[in-house]
């Protein structure tokens, strides 16, 4: 039973092996950095995935044209810029605020406001009106009263 549980481990353990792309950077500040900016950017075949967690060859490209970048000693500033001109907005998961991204960054609060504003128009639109009763439909509404 304990070489079938042996050989289970064995053989489903393969995945812990597998390979990953392992750059060397000389101190751990540009690691850091690295792994910020591959979280940062999108990868450009993918669909909602960004350079860390995409196994696509452009993906392993961009990660390696990163890592050359940080060595040649560029700021992220300048290797986002890099990446925008080549891929354009699709690229950066936070797109810059511009005429175009305009909606995108400020349409959500837009759409919340006016839901708000709709909201509150209706349940303040939903009071009953208040009116003065006659003194016939009062009279009237007291026999009503009565009788139950």
């Amino acid at each position: 039973m304990v070489r079938i549980a042996f050989l289970f481990l064995l053989v489903f353990s393969v995945e812990s092996y597998a390979a990953i792309d392992a750059y060397p950077f000389p101190n751990d500040e540009l690691r850091l950095r690295h792994i910020a900016l591959i979280d940062e950017l999108r990868c450009p075949q993918c669909l909602n995935t960004n350079l860390a967690g995409s196994d696509s060859m452009i993906a392993k490209d961009l990660r390696r044209e990163v890592h050359r970048l940080l060595l040649e000693g560029k700021t992220d500033d300048e290797i986002l810029d890099y990446m925008y001109q080549r891929y354009g907005d699709f690229i950066l998961y936070k797109p810059r605020l511009q005429g175009g991204t305009l909606v995108l960054w400020f349409g959500p609060v837009f759409l919340l406001l006016l839901a708000f504003a709709v909201l509150f128009r209706l349940l303040r639109g939903s009071k009953a009106l208040e009116t003065e009763l006659s003194e016939a439909d009062s009279r009237r509404l007291e026999q009503l009263v009565k009788r139950k």
